[in-house]
């Protein structure tokens, strides 16, 4: 059975806690450096992805009340880009990284929590399993496309971040074959 908007964004979120852990659980610089790096990479994939797929589902389904929970979002993924922005180059080894990693995370979950309690069930009640399901997959396909690192000061409201999108990622996609990343086996 295929997943629910829900469940894929939940996924995500796990997959997020595991690089977490995996890069706060490294001994060795090296380590640090991959981890910090799939963190990226998967973070800013997701928070694209959300606002290009997820944020347009709620406010044709959810009319006022779903721009208004947009907005809120908005803001939340603003203070996670701007972490992840400072974080993603920074040396694992730099005395500022622990704590701005710390900021990430207590930002990210401060936003997940209201995602989960707020955002998505509101917005399961009132799509159809099959809806729900085809935005998942949406969700899931444009991740392929969104950019690999964090740019808060790209714009952040289609159809804007859209054109830009299609700018940042084939340049984010291509540094990436210079960044080293853990083996798959480890994911």
């Amino acid at each position: 059975m295929s997943a629910t908007i829900s469940e894929a964004i939940g996924e995500d979120h796990s997959r997020l806690d595991k690089y977490y852990e995996n890069l706060k659980s490294s001994t060795d610089l090296q380590s640090k450096i991959e981890w910090r790096n799939q963190l990226t990479w998967a973070l800013a994939r997701h928070a694209i992805s959300e606002e290009l797929t997820w944020y347009p589902a709620m406010e044709k389904h959810m009319g006022q009340e779903g721009i208004d929970m947009i907005n809120v979002d908005r803001e939340q993924h603003m203070a996670v880009k701007v972490d992840l922005y400072n974080l993603q180059s920074l040396s694992p080894d730099d005395s500022e990284f622990d704590s701005l990693l710390e900021r990430l995370m207590a930002d990210l979950h401060h936003h997940i929590e209201h995602e989960k309690y707020e955002d998505l069930p509101k917005l399961e009640k009132i799509l159809s399993r099959e809806e729900s399901v085809a935005l998942a997959k949406s969700f899931e396909r444009t991740k392929m496309i969104t950019p690999t690192r964090s740019h808060p000061s790209a714009p952040d409201k289609p159809y804007f971040e859209n054109f830009v999108v299609m700018l940042a990622a084939p340049i984010d996609k291509f540094s990436d074959l210079l960044r080293s990343f853990p083996d798959a086996s480890k994911l």
